[in-house]
């Protein structure tokens, strides 16, 4: 008996040690590079419980004491279920590190990951565990098919009964993997734009360009079509000046090489185009496009009235007027063809 609580005590010892030499020394390793998987294995290993290092002990020390069978069955039943504890407790940690470093990389550009990930961890480990039980259960030698059926048939009627949460939470957990859009990108969804304040669990809140909050499911949103006005790179702009028929046809084609001048002259936009587009009902269409090389809204405002106070000056200077609406109206006067009777 002494014997045995000797090798059980001197295991325990062995283990203690080698788990904080290990510990220690990967530590400073982690300390001196730049990646977080060393950092992550600290994480795992440290989270070795003394009880699980116990149970090894005392499972070596048992070895040396004549035990019933039934006894010994027993007790390497038990170490078994202490392996598979830590073994779950070990992959707890490493979901929660690995989510951990995800929402850290991602809190700048993306604050709605810290939601999201957190019930994907929440997700994950609620399995881990669920598959650890399940298999300590079956180590006791208990059948578990017939759990597991009705785990099975009771998880198909949940969430039929909650399927629309379950569509909204994984589309959650769409949006901030896949990233169509994240916290503070300007968006349209169907006719509603506006910047993205909060995506959670269940819905993504918009503030509207009139000021008011607006609250999509996150399935409806997925399944709307999304304009990601953030991402842009560029914008192409296409505008149209109609000027008066009574121009000549020299005027009319030097039209399209002052549209090109004027927009040349912009430092921050690119010509395309410009054309002879179209008799109108009243005006001589031409169509313009350019490509202004920033997505800044405010910067292609100042470059468009630019465009139109230089075509102001320009076709004043050449004695060109811009159209507008016009009817013109000729009248007839028709005499009287018959005498008139006394």
């Amino acid at each position: 008996m002494a014997l045995a609580i000797a090798i059980a005590a001197i295991v325990y010892t062995v283990l203690h040690m080698a788990k904080r030499i290990v510990v220690g020394r990967l530590a400073t390793f982690a300390a001196t590079t730049a990646t977080y998987l060393d950092d992550l294995a600290v994480g795992m290993l440290s989270a070795t419980h003394p009880l699980f290092m116990l149970s090894l002990g005392i499972y070596a020390g048992a070895h040396w004491l004549l035990l019933p069978e039934g006894t010994t069955t027993v007790l390497s039943r038990l170490v078994i279920a202490a392996l598979l504890l830590q073994c779950a407790r070990w992959g707890g940690v490493g979901v929660h590190g690995w989510l951990h470093h995800y929402r850290v990389q991602r809190s700048t550009a993306d604050a709605a990951s810290t939601t999201s990930t957190a019930a994907l961890g929440f997700v994950a480990r609620t399995a881990l565990w669920l598959i650890i039980a399940l298999m300590i259960l079956d180590n006791f030698g208990l059948n578990i098919t017939t759990l597991v059926a009705s785990l099975g048939i009771g998880g198909i009627a949940v969430a039929l009964a909650i399927q629309n949460i379950l569509g909204d939470l994984f589309s959650s957990l769409s949006i901030v993997l896949d990233k169509p859009f994240v916290v503070g990108d300007f968006i349209t969804v169907d006719d509603i734009a506006g910047t993205v304040e909060y995506v959670g669990l269940k819905t993504t809140r918009i503030r509207a360009l009139g000021g008011e909050q607006v609250v999509f499911s996150n399935s409806d949103l997925l399944k709307s079509r999304i304009r990601n006005y953030k991402r842009m790179q560029t914008r192409r702009i296409v505008f149209t000046v109609g000027v008066v028929y009574e121009i000549s046809k020299s005027q009319l084609l030097a039209i399209p090489r002052i549209l090109r001048e004027i927009v040349d002259a912009q430092p921050q936009a690119r010509f395309d185009r410009a054309h002879f587009k179209a008799y109108g009902a009243s005006s001589l269409d031409f169509e313009t496009v350019y490509i202004v090389q920033t997505p800044d809204y405010g910067v292609y405002m100042d470059i468009q009235q630019e465009i139109n106070v230089a075509l102001f000056e320009r076709f004043g200077q050449e004695g060109i007027g811009f159209a507008y609406p016009t009817q013109t109206v000729y009248l007839s006067h028709q005499g009287k063809n018959a005498a008139e009777a006394p």
